[in-house]
Formats: C-alpha cells, structure tokens, sequence
C-alpha cells in the first residue's frame, strides 16, 4: 500500500463560513445558494468531510468571514459589490444566528478558529498560515461556502505559499451555476487535487483510520 498522501500529521481540513446565514434555511444568504447547494447535497457532503477528517485525525480548522458590526465598510474609497451588497444586507452579523456556525459545524476541542478574513481570502489579514505552518500542515483540503468567493480565493493563496490544495467540487456551492461552472474550470488551473466527497472518502478508505489505529 502506498504512504498516505493525506495523513494526520500533515493534513488539515478548512471549513470557510461554514455560517448559518449560508447554510441554513432561513438565513440572509441561502436562497441565493440554495439551488446549486440542494443538488450538490453540499452541506451534507460537508458534515461527511468533517466527520472524515475527525476520524482519520486531521486538523479541523474553521475559516470564517468577518462578522458584520455596525459602522464596517464606512469610508472605504472602493466598495466592491461584495462588500456593497453586505453593507445592505448584514449577512454573518456579530450577536445573531446568522452569524453563527450551523449546529453541525461547531468546532470542538483542539480544533482551530482562525481569524475573521474581510473580503474572499481566508489568509489575508489573518493567522490561518501561522496556525498551519506552525502544525507542520503541507496539504490542505477546502470546503464550504461559495465556491467562486472565499473557497477559490483561499485555495488560490494557499497554492501560491506551497500548500498541497484538494478541492472537493460538491461540498461547496455558488449563487448560480454559471458560477459553479467558473470554479469547475478554474478549480482545474489550480488545484492539485479536484474530487467529490464520494472519491475523496472512498480514497481515505485505503488507509487505516486513527480509531483503526487507536485499537478502538
């Protein structure tokens, strides 16, 4: 059998605004995900990931977008749309559900909450390169929300500081399908590895697990 291209040692999972204005029903943020999101079973395919990567002890580190406060954004010279729309709409505020996790994303012990990113990258202007690099993490495999914002903008980073990146195309989701279309060519320019969560977990399945491992 081969060495474990994906071990614990060297391996962390990145969950971005995994928030429930995003994922949940209800919340400011998830009609406009919704189509792409239900077909892809995103968010299951999500929790799938996660429990994966609990199992098979790899670093669970949550990337989240800033929380909005009242006053953000004011006096800033250039407001792109993203940030335009968020001055109206308030997705992810301080102090609301929205902008909390969804209830199946909650981190647990050991796992890491980086800092709040501002606009579509989890590295800027936040410690999430310290607190990989400091873990000795080489391969990073991204999911959650959207993927031509905040999942193409962080993976893109991370290839450009030397990370090994592992999409996984249906545990993320987009406004529309055109969209989603655009990550699917761009992901491919990128990324080393593009997978679903089917092949990914069916992959992790020819190696032990650590409750293998553990004796348990």
């Amino acid at each position: 059998m081969d060495s474990n291209p994906y071990s614990k040692e060297c391996t962390a999972l990145l969950i971005v605004d995994p928030y429930n204005d995003v994922i949940s029903d209800g919340g400011k943020l998830w009609l406009q995900v919704q189509e792409t999101a239900v077909q892809l079973n995103a968010v299951n395919n999500m929790r799938r990931l996660l429990e994966a990567a609990r199992d098979h002890e790899w670093h669970i580190v949550f990337v989240p977008h800033h929380r909005y406060v009242p006053g953000d954004y004011e006096g800033w010279r250039f407001l792109n749309p993203t940030h335009a729309r968020a001055k109206v709409m308030h997705p992810f505020a301080r102090g609301t559900w929205g902008g909390e996790f969804h209830s199946d994303f909650k981190p647990v012990r050991g796992e890491i909450v980086v800092e709040e990113h501002w606009f579509q990258n989890g590295f800027m202007n936040t410690d999430l390169d310290l607190q990989l690099r400091t873990r000795g993490v080489s391969h990073v495999v991204i999911v959650g929300m959207r993927a031509n914002t905040c999942v193409e903008g962080t993976a893109r980073h991370a290839v450009e500081l030397g990370y090994h990146v592992t999409l996984v195309r249906d545990a993320t989701a987009a406004s529309n399908w055109p969209s989603m279309e655009a990550f699917d060519v761009n992901a491919q320019t990128f990324a080393h590895t593009f997978v679903v969560t089917d092949t990914l977990i069916k992959r992790l399945g020819a190696y032990p697990t650590a409750s293998v491992v553990r004796g348990e």
